[in-house]
């Protein structure tokens, strides 16, 4: 089982990028998919995650209404879609997969996690 992130790369303030974490070995429709971000300096947190079950999907306060997550199962993918970006929205991004449901208590926790990616690279400056 492997999931592997893509999409980074510099973005403008203001600008927008799209990450996309494809899932090799399962199907996005069983594993629950978050990403979480990793700055430099800074522990991994929680960005955005999609529940497995019925795609609920679930945003950290700080990309509310920015990003915006989505899952297609035909290409078995889960994609963020990343606008209006800030430099503070700079690091590493990892895409990670869990067998079964999150909720909004768990999503962003990150032992819930059983599958990691590499990171893929997100900078973001003028």
């Amino acid at each position: 089982l492997q999931v592997a992130a893509s999409g980074g790369g510099l973005a403008q303030p203001g600008g927008s990028l799209t990450l996309t974490c494809t899932a090799f070995g399962f199907t996005v429709d069983r594993y629950s998919i978050t990403w979480f971000r990793e700055a430099p300096g800074e522990a991994r947190e929680g960005v955005s995650g999609i529940d497995s079950r019925d795609g609920r999907t679930y945003y950290a306060d700080f990309v509310k209404g920015r990003f915006t997550i989505s899952r297609d199962m035909d290409k078995n993918i889960v994609t963020l879609q990343m606008n209006s970006l800030k430099p503070e929205d700079a690091g590493t991004y990892y895409c990670a997969a869990d067998f079964g449901t999150v909720n909004e208590y768990n999503w962003s926790t990150r032992w819930e996690y059983e599958v990691w990616g590499q990171g893929t690279h997100v900078i973001v400056s003028s």
